[in-house]
């Protein structure tokens, strides 16, 4: 015990003793200056206002995406997206004219938009083009054609270019189980529920008939997606409006795919075949699932630079910015994407095109082949199998791209005509038919409309050749029409 007193002790007397030795050190009367390495350190309960302005900016730009997407999903008025067209646009439609199809007895028609050049009297040349593309795609080529004395006729098929894009059906009213589940219930809720007690008691179920008849219609706008049988009914129409047969059928990219059989039912009406750039898995150039995904379809077809970059690596390289930008429009406008991309799931992906070529049907009808020569070593090869899968047919190569329609209009135009040329001239059968009872009414309710419409001293001439008029066609609204 007292060698443990002697130890607390010695401890005490030691701490006085250090505390001692380190009062010196401390200055007493100067402030103590921080050391350069040293930091002041913030209040914790202050704010950062860089942080602040981040969250701030980015909020309002995903607000500003947000809104700038709703506005793209809602439908824009016909009459204010054609005036937003370039003009080049805007004058390819206005030397054009529609003409109505009808591919289902129990639909209405639709207005298919198409335009020619050359002389009535010369060969006709059909050019089909593939989906995402459009007449105004191949104008260079049928002016060329049309100056070297060949009449060249392009449509845009249903779904592209300006022709129709959607139609407008009256389907019932509430759909789904339960849209009709809560109409039921409001019918129920009206009339008392007694009243459903009763029928039940008399016909042993629900008055569901009878609530059905009253159900109201509704109208609502659905994309048109035709099939290839459908897009050959079209194809046949346009043909017989115009008096075009026989005639000389230029298909490009994914046309092939959607005509095939169209062409081997009706090659009495086929003077020869010419395929550009068609692949043997009757696929086009552009590559539609990208205009089926919402997000990446937006962006591509927003920004004119984002759609450039994807034709020049999958369609054209030597196409002009400006004419990209241009079927940009066309396939941007009036929901024009969900019609090619149902129409690209209805083509027939497992063609075969040596099956085709080998047809009786195909026996004895000229065949070209236009294939692209510069585009990459795959496509070559591509061009090659198609080649030899149609022995009877002349294979040719352009230096342009898989639309060559762009870069290589003439000397696609040129190949077209030597090869017309080439061939015996076509004859026509002109036969007198009647003409039925209701298209007559129609034809004499159109010719009273003209004296009455028409007293400014235009002259109109109409027929089966050239339909000449001033102005815009009335489907936007701005002025005349030239539909048939």
């Amino acid at each position: 015990m007292v060698i443990i007193t002697e130890e607390e002790e010695d401890q005490q007397r030691q701490e006085p003793k250090r505390s001692s030795e380190i009062k010196p050190t401390q200055p007493s009367k100067s402030k103590p200056t921080p050391s350069p390495t040293e930091t002041p350190v913030a209040p914790q309960n202050g704010q950062n206002p860089f942080a602040f302005w981040f969250y701030f900016t980015f909020t309002v730009s995903l607000v500003t995406f947000f809104f700038i997407s709703l506005s793209s999903l809602s439908p824009q008025d016909p009459k204010s997206w054609f005036l937003s067209l370039p003009t080049s646009l805007r004058q390819h439609y206005s030397k054009g004219r529609t003409i109505k199809v009808q591919t289902h007895s129990n639909q209405n028609p639709v207005e298919v938009f198409s335009t020619e050049q050359g002389p009535i009297t010369a060969e006709n040349v059909v050019i089909v083009h593939g989906l995402g593309l459009s007449s105004y795609s191949f104008r260079k080529v049928i002016e060329s054609l049309g100056s070297k004395g060949v009449r060249a006729v392009a449509f845009d098929l249903p779904g592209n270019g300006f022709s129709d894009k959607s139609v407008v059906e009256v389907g019932e009213g509430p759909t789904g189980i339960l849209g009709r589940f809560w109409y039921v219930c409001s019918e129920i809720q009206e009339k008392g529920l007694f009243w459903a007690f009763d029928e039940i008691i008399e016909t042993g179920q629900i008055p569901y008939e009878e609530i059905e008849s009253r159900m109201p219609k509704q109208k609502f706008v659905k994309p048109i997606e035709m099939g290839p049988d459908e897009i050959g009914k079209v194809l046949g129409q346009v043909i017989e409006t115009v008096s075009l047969a026989p005639v000389h059928l230029v298909l490009h990219d994914s046309a092939l795919g959607m005509l095939a059989n169209w062409v081997l039912e009706n090659s009495e009406t086929v003077r020869s075949v010419t395929l550009i750039d068609t692949s043997s898995r009757s696929t086009g150039a552009l590559p539609l699932w990208v205009l089926g995904v919402p997000v990446v379809r937006e962006v591509v077809l927003r920004f004119s630079y984002a759609y450039t970059w994807l034709i020049k690596l999958c369609c054209s390289r030597g196409i002009d910015v400006l004419e990209v930008d241009a079927h940009r429009l066309l396939l941007k406008g009036r929901d024009g994407t969900k019609a090619i991309v149902g129409m690209g799931k209805k083509l027939n992906h497992s063609f075969d095109i040596a099956e085709w070529g080998g047809s009786d049907g195909l026996i004895g009808v000229p065949m070209q082949v236009l294939w692209s020569s510069s585009w990459s070593k795959e496509w070559s090869e591509e061009g090659n199998r198609v080649a030899s899968a149609l022995p009877q047919a002349t294979f040719v190569t352009h230096s342009g791209g898989r639309w060559p329609q762009e870069d290589a209009a003439d000397e696609v135009a040129e190949n077209i005509a030597y090869f017309v040329s080439s061939l015996p001239a076509s004859v026509r059968k002109v036969e007198e038919e009647p003409i039925p009872e209701h298209i007559q009414k129609m034809f004499d309710e159109a010719k009273s409309g003209e004296h009455h419409g028409h007293d400014d001293g235009h002259d109109h001439h109409h027929g089966h050749g050239h339909v000449h008029g001033t102005g815009y066609p009335d489907a936007y609204g701005l002025g005349h029409s030239h539909g048939w």
